[in-house]
């Protein structure tokens, strides 16, 4: 495998969307493959920037199609924010903006409604980007942005600029924060992949060093790449939002490329 020593892994880490599924259907072969990866021990957690539903809605829709996975296997960009939200702005009051409810996942948070009113507009201390959709129009986008220019922090579960469902590429919320950013002259504070600390969260989960594990994604810059920075070998899949013309411009070169997840229990040396 290239750089990657294979027996030295220990655990892997998948995104889901793109990887595993595509608009949560799952791709030919993930669903076999899987389920031999955890046969021959190894540790999984689906790491996955979705933030669209909560852990535990994942589990059950992927369960349903036949995935062996329950809550405690999956690691959402929400989840992850709430431990950050905790660590770095303890009480703050925050308004988010994200296409589906995901606040059981985002335990602990102090969320309020933001309807525009001047008084509590002047009391949010972070404004939380989630996942696009319709819920960001206009209005929406200025009233954080107005929060911004008042001094409130942002923080960003992701900067996917795309992702691609059964209709293709559709709009993601990284092309948002970038707007947000400029506009604001302000640096969002990323919390979900590629931000180090969510592989440092996963590794934790799985109680295993970063040579120990295996890093499977779509994305080459916001899975892979930026697993490999964080010291686990990567593994890109030509599916979901893979393109070539993204891989050849991107900042550094995968460990191995692949043509699905199908294709790693042979690359574990499982003998499929």
């Amino acid at each position: 495998m290239g750089a990657v020593r294979v027996d030295a892994v220990r655990a892997v880490l998948i995104d889901v969307d793109g990887v595993l599924t595509v608009s949560w259907k799952p791709l030919p072969g993930t669903v076999e493959a899987l389920r031999a990866v955890r046969d021959a021990g190894f540790g999984v957690a689906l790491v996955t920037n979705t933030t669209s539903r909560t852990r535990a809605t994942i589990a059950r829709t992927l369960a349903e199609a036949g995935f062996p996975v329950d809550a405690d296997d999956i690691l959402t960009a929400p989840a992850v924010t709430a431990t950050y939200l905790a660590e770095h702005h303890p009480g703050a009051r925050c308004t988010l903006l994200n296409s589906g409810d995901v606040r059981e996942d985002l335990a602990g948070v102090t969320l309020i409604d933001d309807d525009g009113d001047a008084g509590e507009a002047a009391d949010v201390d972070v404004v939380v980007l989630g996942g696009a959709g319709p819920e960001f129009g206009y209005a929406a986008l200025d009233r954080a942005f107005g929060h911004l220019q008042r001094g409130a922090r942002l923080v960003a579960m992701h900067r996917n600029p795309y992702w691609r469902t059964e209709d293709g590429l559709r709009l993601d919320s990284g092309a948002f924060v970038a707007g947000l950013e400029a506009a604001a002259r302000v640096e969002a504070e990323v919390t979900g992949k590629p931000s180090p600390a969510f592989f440092a969260a996963a590794l934790g989960h799985l109680g295993v060093r970063a040579d120990q594990a295996l890093m499977v994604g779509d994305d080459v810059e916001s899975d892979v790449l930026a697993a490999q920075r964080a010291g686990i070998p990567g593994v890109l899949v030509r599916t979901g939002k893979f393109l070539p013309e993204t891989l050849e411009a991107a900042d550094g070169t995968p460990d191995r490329v692949v043509d699905s997840f199908a294709d790693l229990p042979r690359l574990l040396g499982l003998g499929q």
